[in-house]
């Protein structure tokens, strides 16, 4: 059995050293800050334009259209009032050219309970520290195939932290696709018939990042509980 305890005892500290270096690589680049994802999505930015051009076109046809259908009330057809459409036109014209700005305050409201969260201190962490605390602990309670015990527990535990990075790194792009297409959304509050569909982006922005923080709040969470279970594992 010592092949065997050997070949899995490097297996698991290979695992944990893994996740040591996601931890570092993935967890400090996420936030509310686009930089990153502008590095590994730049057509984003470039598009960007495209979104405000096309936003202001879609908001000068509603604008058009609904001017038109004015005409019409004498035959039973439903439209704005000239003049409120107009002022609501021209107050979503101007978030559209903006809006590059305005998402950048809410992206910068967002990301300092981020930034709190990830600058708080913790115990000192090294998930290569994990296996050999687990052999400890359970050499003492089994007797046999430790190492592979050892496995097993090292296994459950990167495979859970790892689903909760690829959660947060889903909502990192999430995030990213909801910024770089805002002028599209900003668009869609100048007529009352899409007004719904703005006032969905702006739940689904505030919620993305709201869960983005809790994410990164779960995985602190994670972390001091591992932390504090390496520094004296034996309280269970």
């Amino acid at each position: 059995m010592g092949i065997l305890d050997g070949i899995v005892e490097w297996i698991a500290e290979q695992v944990m050293a893994g996740l040591d270096l996601v931890t570092t690589s993935v967890l400090g680049a996420l936030g509310c800050d686009m930089a990153v994802f502008l590095r590994y999505f730049p057509a984003a930015e470039t598009m960007y334009s495209v979104f405000v051009a096309l936003a202001i076109g879609i908001i000068l046809l509603n604008w058009v259209w609904q001017l038109f259908k004015n005409f019409g009330l004498g035959a039973g057809v439903e439209a704005e009032d000239p003049v409120k459409l107009s002022i609501r036109s021209v107050i979503f014209i101007l978030l559209t050219l903006f809006s590059d700005e305005i998402v950048n305050i809410v992206l910068t409201i967002g990301g300092t309970p981020y930034h709190w969260i990830m600058d708080s201190d913790l115990p000192a962490l090294s998930f290569a520290d994990f296996n050999s605390v687990m052999l400890v602990i359970i050499g003492v309670c089994a007797n046999g195939a430790v190492a592979l015990i050892t496995l097993i527990l090292v296994l459950i535990l990167a495979w859970n932290y790892l689903k909760l990075l690829f959660e947060a790194a889903e909502r990192y792009v999430l995030l990213g696709v909801l910024v770089y297409t805002a002028p599209v959304a900003f668009s869609m509050g100048a007529s009352q018939t899409t007004a719904n569909i703005w006032k969905s982006w702006c739940r689904m922005l505030g919620g993305q990042i709201f869960l983005l923080v809790m994410n990164a709040w779960c995985l602190r969470l994670f972390t001091s509980m591992v932390g504090s279970f390496l520094a004296n594992p034996l309280s269970l």
